[in-house]
């Protein structure tokens, strides 16, 4: 059974979600401020934490970059800002997903179940590739960059063993959003942007063998070079 971590101050709509979740046969524990989400996160062991932003105690960001620093438990905010700013900011601090308020509970669940499966790596076959300087191991979902291991969410990961897996070969962004996100995903084309720049942070500078590029007006590509 999947454990969620369901991080809600708002007791009306928490005890909804709960409810939805638990008659799709996941173990569901509720969190109504910052502090108590983490202390829950450390002792539960969630699958996935629904996280809403406005918390007492401590914002969600916050503890999204708490959790971060442990590793990449998928994390799907809940927020009443619809600004695009705040969406973007939201998947910078690493954000694997974003539901905006109100929602209906058929996207809770359809965004929950899409997260899930895309976090399951051990029902696809082994991958790994392997390039000067660079290593995406898949099966054990470790990205290493000059022989160190980096912490990337699913994904980051995902997105650089797509691009590399095809060196050279430009992808549209709405081919990465299709193609990676799946075409069931609700975000726009800016999702890709906010996941190469995170990746460039990693990658940036480390060969010249390689190098994730823009194509102006098109998309990204992989480019390995000699």
């Amino acid at each position: 059974m999947k454990r969620i971590l369901v991080v809600e101050d708002d007791r009306n709509i928490s005890q909804l979600l709960q409810m939805y979740l638990k008659k799709e046969g996941y173990e569901v524990t509720p969190a109504y401020d910052g502090g108590e989400a983490y202390r829950l996160f450390e002792e539960t062991e969630p699958n996935l934490v629904l996280l809403d932003i406005m918390l007492p105690v401590m914002d969600g960001y916050g503890v999204l970059s708490l959790i971060r620093e442990k590793g990449d438990t998928p994390v799907i905010l809940l927020t009443a800002k619809g600004e695009t700013e705040d969406k973007v900011g939201g998947l910078r601090k690493g954000a694997d997903d974003y539901i905006t308020k109100p929602f209906e509970m058929r996207e809770v669940i359809a965004r929950v179940e899409a997260v899930l499966r895309r976090g399951q790596p051990a029902t696809k076959p082994a991958r790994k590739l392997t390039f000067d300087k660079l290593s995406i191991d898949m099966e054990s979902m470790v990205l290493e960059v000059n022989g160190e291991k980096v912490p990337t969410p699913l994904k980051e990961m995902e997105l650089l063993y797509h691009l590399a897996s095809a060196p050279n070969k430009v992808f549209t962004r709405n081919q990465l959003l299709d193609e990676v996100w799946g075409i069931s995903y609700f975000g726009d084309s800016r999702t890709v942007d906010v996941h190469v720049k995170r990746l460039r942070e990693k990658l940036e500078g480390i060969s010249d063998q390689w190098s994730l590029e823009t194509v102006w007006r098109v998309g990204y590509k992989f480019e390995v070079r000699g």
